[in-house]
């Protein structure tokens, strides 16, 4: 009995290789999700800020430090105490404005990422709206004209200052905070996306070599 050696085994040119469609061998980054209509996200917006900028507002006129006129026979003078606290209402405005901003911009901001550029808008403009609204409440709420109530005043009373905005740079507080969220909530995302051009093909394993 002669001995016969195995037939060897015969390889064929292997096909391509074709990366299972779980994977993302590349980096690519994944498809984005779908947006939402203009008109809801614009809705969205602005019920949130008219809202937030009506308790802004209420919140404006009830616990701003007003400065504290006392009543002569002149009229009204402020002591150099109270000459402190004249500008208490735009402090107040000022923090009320950029803390509320600055969590409603960055949720919102969030909410619409999908929309690039255009969200950062959509939220600022909508800080602008409720920074108009939160001053127009608190105006309506609690600016009552001082020569009238200083001439119904008798010698010896305190009369509060009317409530008011010294300059307009306290309604930029708004705008500052929903702007500053978004910068801040757009470089943390732009931190954690992958590297698609660091990204290398994974070989292809398990393939025998070709003879």
């Amino acid at each position: 009995m002669s001995d016969s050696l195995p037939p060897r085994p015969v390889y064929g040119q292997p096909g391509p290789y074709l990366a299972p469609p779980s994977m993302n061998p590349f980096g690519a980054p994944p498809a984005p999700e779908p947006e939402m209509p203009w008109a809801k996200a614009i809705l969205v917006t602005v019920v949130v800020f008219l809202v937030a900028g009506v308790v802004g507002g209420w919140a404006w006129q009830q616990f701003s430090p007003l400065a504290q006129y006392t009543v002569d026979e002149q009229g009204g003078a402020l002591g150099e105490e109270q000459m402190t606290r004249v500008f208490g209402p735009d402090g107040t405005f000022t923090a009320i404005g950029f803390v509320a901003a600055f969590l409603l911009g960055g949720a919102l901001f969030w909410w619409l990422r999908n929309y690039g550029p255009w969200s950062v808008a959509i939220v600022v403009l909508g800080a602008c709206l409720g920074s108009g609204v939160s001053w127009g409440v608190g105006m309506l709420l609690g600016h009552d004209s001082l020569n009238d109530r200083l001439q119904a005043a008798k010698p010896g009373d305190l009369v509060a200052a009317p409530l008011e905005l010294h300059t307009w740079t306290p309604a930029v507080a708004w705008l500052v905070g929903a702007a500053l969220a978004a910068a801040v909530i757009a470089a943390v995302t732009w931190r954690s996306e992958p590297d698609a051009t660091g990204s290398k093909p994974v070989a292809s394993e398990g393939h025998p070599p070709v003879h």
